[in-house]
Order: C-alpha cells, then structure tokens, then sequence
C-alpha cells in the first residue's frame, strides 16, 4: 500500500494575491486564540484545541502569492497512543494562478495514512480547509475555532 500525504485542492475566483493573503491570516480561518505570530519566515505560532491537540509550528518558506510551509514542530495529540505524531510534518500551500482562477492545493507532508490520528486529523483538515479557509478566500470571513 501506497503511503499518501494528506493533500486537498480548491479552485477559486480570488486572485493568488488575495488566497496568499488569506492562507497568511491564520487566526482568520484556524483559531482566534493562536498563540504567537504566523506572517514570516521564522515566525512562529501554536495552535490548541482543548485537552486534544496542541501544535507548535514554524513558517520555514513564504513565497508571496505562490507558497507557504509551516514545519510542526511539537506536537501533543491526546487521542492517540502516539502524541507527537505531527512532529517533524510539514503544511505546504501552493498557489497557482490558472487563467482568471486560482488552484489552491493544500499537503500535510507526513500525515499518512498509517498514523494512529489520519482519520481524525484529516476530517479535521477537511472542516478548517473547507469550512473555514475557502470561506476566508471567497467571502472574508472564516470560521475559525474561537476558543
């Protein structure tokens, strides 16, 4: 069997200006209470959600309007036997402009499916990234975790 990163795509109206601008606002569409700061390379910002998960992460490449990546670099996920899991992965966003559209392909680099937390994560990737991040880029308003 094939290990496969988590990885999702979006096609939008919005400019790469505008999803760049977007993905870069973290407490925009992740969480309010993000704590630390995610604009430029070397910052970095934890994410915690409750007693289930916190991550720590690093911006280690910004390309305006073409590519983010944040380096996990701890992580404690209580639901799983294995709570560092997200250690080491990384969050690619890669911008592509297509014609009057722009493609939005999201990869959690180290997120497989052989990982103890691969269902639970990627239903939750799946919620931020389209329940929250699309809305950021297509309407301004996210809807990120508020506590």
């Amino acid at each position: 069997m094939e290990n496969k990163d988590f990885n999702c795509s979006f096609l939008v109206e919005q400019t790469p200006q505008q999803v760049f601008e977007a993905i870069m606002n973290v407490r925009g569409w992740w969480s309010e209470k993000l704590e630390g700061n995610s604009l430029k390379i070397d910052d970095e910002f934890s994410y915690t959600h409750g007693s289930l998960h916190y991550s720590k992460h690093k911006l280690t490449e910004v390309i305006p309007y073409k590519r983010v990546v944040w380096l996990t670099l701890e992580s404690k996920l209580t639901f799983v036997s294995q709570e560092e899991e997200w250690n080491g992965t990384r969050m690619i966003f890669e911008i592509v402009a297509k014609g009057v559209r722009t493609k939005l392909n999201i990869t959690h680099e180290g997120l497989l499916p052989s990982l103890q937390c691969f269902k639970d994560c990627t239903n939750g990737w799946t919620y931020y990234l389209q329940n929250s991040l699309l809305l950021l880029i297509t309407t301004g308003k996210g809807n990120p975790d508020k506590q």
